[in-house]
């Protein structure tokens, strides 16, 4: 269905951060799209043909499967970004499953749609080369959260960047998906969530998972999930609030502008000395 208000571009913050003839090149030409949970947006192996951007509370998770079936999580987005061919440009093989881990609304637009539009605004281009930095920056840091330190500081960090992500202390999250996204055994991760919850950090209910005390949840786990949240404020300009990713400020002036040929045509037209 296609988009028919600029409002829907309310709903995702990546969106939301485009103004006038930006919003302009994108608008026409997104469509309006629901996952229920579970759902694929793509698969491992098939080629990306659009970029999609969960809005509101829908949370997508990037996934790699092992050949043995088992799986881990290397990425989580929500409405502060979009999934598919943001860091390879779209149109090549994708290396992961994207999963609808929480339903909701989403849009898309055609990979080849967006490279256009890139090319024709400076600021469509760098907001999403931003982007793109970041959310590499967390399938990085996610990598060595997995490989060196504790299943306990793994699933803070995750409870952390879902709470981020839908800004609200009800995760609803299952002991089976969750279990999944780590990699881990669901009877052992049950031990796990009971230890946490004695902690006072969170409160375990069916199909869900409420985070209690995020203070404290921040300064007994692992740095992992800081260091991503510090990337997002510095390179993308993430705004949070106690609920969460709240905006993106790209505001004039909030980054130095990097354009290697208006660099050059800046020098060509410099005075030489003593004229």
């Amino acid at each position: 269905m296609p988009v028919e208000s600029a409002a829907s571009l309310e709903t995702n913050l990546l969106l939301k951060a485009l103004r006038g003839f930006d919003r302009e090149l994108l608008l026409p030409h997104l469509e309006a799209v629901s996952y229920g949970k579970g759902g694929t947006i793509f698969e491992a192996g098939a080629p990306v043909t659009h970029i999609t951007f969960p809005c509101e509370h829908a949370v997508v998770t990037l996934v790699i499967t092992t050949s043995d079936g088992r799986s881990a999580e290397t990425a989580t987005i929500g409405h502060e970004g979009a999934v598919g061919g943001i860091v390879s440009q779209g149109y090549v093989p994708a290396s992961t499953h994207a999963i609808v881990q929480i339903a909701g609304p989403m849009l898309r637009i055609e990979s080849a749609i967006l490279q256009e539009a890139k090319r024709q605004s400076r600021h469509i281009r760098d907001l999403f080369a931003r982007y793109s930095d970041c959310l590499l920056a967390q399938v990085l840091q996610s990598s060595a959260c997995n490989a060196l330190h504790p299943i306990e500081q793994r699933c803070l960090r995750w409870l952390q960047t879902l709470h981020d992500r839908i800004g609200s202390p009800v995760l609803p999250i299952t002991h089976e998906l969750l279990a999944a996204m780590l990699g881990v055994q669901r009877t052992y991760l049950t031990r796990i969530l009971r230890v946490l919850q004695e902690q006072g950090l969170i409160k375990v209910g069916r199909g869900r998972i409420t985070v209690l005390d995020r203070r404290r949840m921040e300064e007994v786990s692992c740095d992992c999930h800081a260091r991503v949240r510090d990337h997002y404020r510095t390179v993308l300009g993430a705004v949070y609030d106690d609920g969460g990713l709240v905006g993106i400020d790209q505001s004039p002036g909030r980054f130095v502008a990097s354009d290697p040929e208006a660099d050059q045509r800046i020098r060509f037209i410099q005075p030489s000395p003593g004229r």
